[in-house]
């Protein structure tokens, strides 16, 4: 494979909201810069980057997939990203390891959810980026309106680097902005333009933009500006140089227009990717710590740096094994060498590398400072992980995922694949670690926990092709809890006579409740002896086995204060065990006199919606027993704040899109238990009666 130098890679991951083209438009970039011989489609499942069996089932990208081309005598590495909210935990692992990003925008719905998070995700790794406005071949498309509400969102430094030629079944092409020229395309070509003069049409309009964008460059750099002060113009170069250096520093965002299933736009893209994203020499050094300590440490994008490699993503590829992409920051990655894992404190033997695309894979042997690349089956090695030289080891930072918004339990189908189950989601967890799985011993199932009830089924899917296991989802019951409103006691009386030594245990018991959230306190209160010391113990015992059942519907009992202040003994008879069993017989009957209730979780949920839909989103949490915190205007959406009861929010990221056209999402954290309303608790307790029944 051609070797390249540094400043002539472009490390580019591409992003946006879920039906914006990004994988159409991906697959004509490839084809135009010769790296396929033939473009594919999302609808037949044949694109290079939606290649895996849940993607071309679905119809839609699910993982961040690294592909590569050349232009101009440039590499570029471009990673196609999913668009589908459940899955944004790969936009992030691309982000991570790229020098710039390319968000695309549809023309008629504009900035919507999944775009305003790309553009945060690439605020918070410092990108820059460009915004392409897509699918311009469409009807009713409207190129400066979609311009406009970029605007309005992203501020006014989103500039137009190109206009369209036409609309909608008229669009064939752009007018350059900086070189004053058309390029036209020949719809479902090869992608390339002919050079050609500006319509006249579009003549005063091009001139009022590149004014714009003339004095855009110049504000980047105080030398361009002082001489567009004198003289009122830039040169060529210089105007380059200034939007260039605009470009790099994020106070300029190109944007651009196209249509990726025609293959119209493509070439115009590619040429703005060489010439205004950063290579990696342009990038700040690497920025990471000592392992073990807060010392901070750098490495330069020098091939003759220590080696600093970060993995940004970890797949399972038939055939082949475990296949792990990583970015070289400092030194190179070669095969047959030994590089040290930084997280994990093991050394792993690199073998094949790849350059990849798709599922093509294409061995290369060296992979060096700012290149991506690919390497087989390393044994101890997952996604977030760093690989450094053992003599001078760093740890990069890692990669900060949105913590699960979906529960679902689980079960296998067949109870000799129980066994199955943990290994395979282990496995797949080392690939994906946006979701998380875990058995709850409180409300006894296995809980499967993701972004979406699709991120959950594409890994029931997975779990069910790679490792033959199939599971069936239910609802997962909810972790209630009992406590008291009031103040009781009452005696625990054991005592049993049977041939020989007989048991006997008698406790009074006094509870009362605690404020919320202060769990259980035990209190000796015993004067004169009349219980032991050494019963105590047992006592204290006796009363934490019956808090992890409570008497109302089984559930734990929490924020009481249980205090032993009588009781008797029988020197012979009595035990630990006697009195074990007589604090847990009065700990219940005095819970039954002290007003018990039942406590639910309730969840600070965050949903951001569109303007048009916040009525309706904030009706909804209403009926769901919420309570509105506050509402924050974010450009276009809103920020609505609510608190609400877990055992409403099942299923709510289906249900909120529903409601706002797939454009909403939802985050939510536990904040505390509170009392539920009479009506809901007698529901509860009857379905819980109802099931221990059952059993």
């Amino acid at each position: 494979m051609k070797e390249y130098r540094i400043d002539q890679l472009r490390n580019v991951s591409v992003v946006g909201h879920g039906g914006s083209g990004k994988t159409s438009l991906t697959e004509a970039l490839l084809f135009t810069a010769g790296a396929i011989k033939r473009m594919g489609a999302v609808a037949a499942g044949t694109t290079t980057s939606d290649y895996r069996d849940e993607e071309i089932a679905h119809k839609i990208s699910i993982s961040a997939t690294p592909l590569y081309c050349e232009w101009h005598d440039h590499k570029l590495n471009l990673i196609d990203t999913p668009g589908y909210t459940d899955f944004t935990g790969e936009v992030k692992c691309a982000l991570r390891v790229s020098d710039g990003a390319v968000i695309f925008v549809r023309p008629i719905e504009g900035v919507e959810v999944e775009t305003d998070r790309a553009w945060e995700y690439a605020d918070e790794y410092g990108l820059p980026r460009m915004l392409v406005v897509n699918l311009l071949d469409k009807e009713h498309t409207d190129f400066y309106d979609a311009l406009a509400r970029v605007q309005e969102r992203f501020g006014t430094s989103a500039l137009p680097f190109f206009l369209p030629i036409g609309t909608s079944d008229s669009f064939t092409g752009v007018v350059d902005l900086v070189t004053m020229k058309a390029h036209v395309y020949t719809r479902n070509g090869p992608g390339t333009y002919q050079e050609q003069d500006i319509p006249a049409d579009l003549h005063d309009q091009a001139a009022e933009h590149r004014e714009r964008l003339m004095e855009a460059a110049a504000e980047a750099d105080e030398t361009l500006l002082e001489q567009y002060f004198d003289q009122g113009t830039l040169t060529s170069e210089q105007f380059v140089q200034g939007l260039k250096k605009g470009v790099q520093t994020k106070q300029v965002f190109p944007v651009l227009c196209s249509a990726g299933l025609l293959n119209v736009g493509t070439a115009s893209l590619l040429d703005t990717i060489v010439r205004y994203f950063p290579s990696p020499l342009d990038q700040p050094a690497a920025t990471g710590t000592r392992p073990g300590s807060a010392e901070e440490m750098t490495r330069q994008t020098d091939p003759a740096e220590p080696l600093a490699a970060f993995v940004f993503k970890t797949i399972s590829e038939p055939h082949i094994g475990e296949l792990s992409y990583f970015r070289v920051y400092a030194g190179a990655v070669r095969t047959g060498m030994d590089v040290h894992n930084v997280n994990r404190d093991a050394t792993e033997r690199i073998g094949q590398i790849y350059a990849t695309l798709g599922k093509e894979r294409h061995e290369v042997g060296l992979v060096t400072a700012g290149d991506i690349g690919a390497v087989v089956k390393l044994k101890n090695t997952h996604t977030g992980d760093t690989l450094s030289d053992r003599r001078a080891p760093i740890l990069l930072p890692g990669i900060t995922f949105v913590s699960p918004v979906v529960r679902m339990a689980i079960e296998p189908k067949s109870k000799e694949d129980e066994e199955k189950i943990s290994t395979g989601l282990s496995r797949l967890h080392e690939e994906d670690p946006t979701f998380t799985i875990g058995y709850d011993g409180e409300i006894k199932q296995m809980i499967l926990a993701g972004a979406g009830e699709m991120h959950l089924d594409v890994i029931v899917e997975r779990l069910k092709r790679r490792f033959g296991v199939e599971v069936m989802m239910t609802k997962p019951r909810v972790p209630y809890r009992e406590t008291i409103r009031g103040r009781a006691e009452a005696q625990g009386k054991y005592k049993r006579q049977t041939g020989g030594r007989g048991q006997y245990g008698d406790a009074w018991l006094r509870i009362e409740p605690l404020p919320r959230g202060m769990g259980f306190e035990f209190v000796d209160g015993v004067v004169g002896g009349v219980v032991p010391n050494k019963f105590i113990p047992a006592v204290e015992k006796g009363i934490r086995e019956a808090l992890e059942e409570g008497v109302l519907a089984g559930y734990p009992v929490v924020d009481v204060r249980a205090t032993l202040y009588d009781g008797s003994y029988h020197t012979v008879d009595s035990s630990e065990m006697a009195f074990k069993i007589a604090a847990s017989m009065g700990f219940k009957k005095a819970v039954l006199e002290a007003k018990p209730v039942l406590l639910e979780p309730i969840m600070e949920v965050e949903a951001v919606v569109p303007d048009e839909f916040m009525g309706d989103v904030m009706g909804d949490l209403s009926s769901r027993r919420g309570r509105i915190l506050g509402m924050t205007p974010k450009g276009k959406l809103q920020v609505i704040r609510a608190e609400v009861p877990l055992a409403e929010l099942y299923s709510y990221s289906t249900i909120l899109r529903s409601f706002t056209q797939g454009r909403g999402s939802h985050t939510r954290r536990f904040v505390r238990y509170e009392e539920m309303p009479r009506e809901v608790e007698e529901k509860v307790i009857a379905d819980a009666k109802a099931a221990q029944a059952a059993e």
